[in-house]
């Protein structure tokens, strides 16, 4: 079987009901009806044709948007994943220091960071 005989033609009515049935009136079409179905038929396909265009020109877009890219976005999001948790553990290491520093001054915590320019949004 080719495609095309695969392919119903939507654009006309049934030709001819199988002997067995007896209800040939249900599927014979007024030319009322007929041309609601053209005009559904017409809208349908400009629709598909309109989608169709859009689509091409988004993944047209999403090429050029990609081409222009310098890195990988997964190997870019890696690498930012990979500085956070480095930079987590110095400033871990760094309020670790902090901390035992004011506990050798006596001092608060909160002041020695003040000391060393550290603000309280760092």
């Amino acid at each position: 079987m080719s495609s095309e005989t695969n392919k119903h033609d939507l654009s006309s009515p049934p030709k001819s009901l199988p002997p067995d049935q007896d209800k040939p009136s249900s599927l014979t079409l007024t030319p009322e009806q007929q041309a609601q179905r053209e005009k559904k038929l017409t809208t349908l396909h400009t629709s598909i044709a309109t989608l169709s265009s859009q689509t091409a020109q988004l993944e047209a877009q999403l090429a050029e948007t990609k081409s222009q890219l310098k890195n990988d976005p997964s190997a870019t999001v890696q690498r930012h994943i990979r500085l956070l948790h480095d930079y987590n553990e110095i400033k871990d290491i760094a309020q670790g220091l902090m901390g035992l520093l004011a506990d050798a001054r006596g001092e608060r915590q909160i002041d020695v960071q003040r000391a060393f320019g550290v603000g309280d949004r760092d």
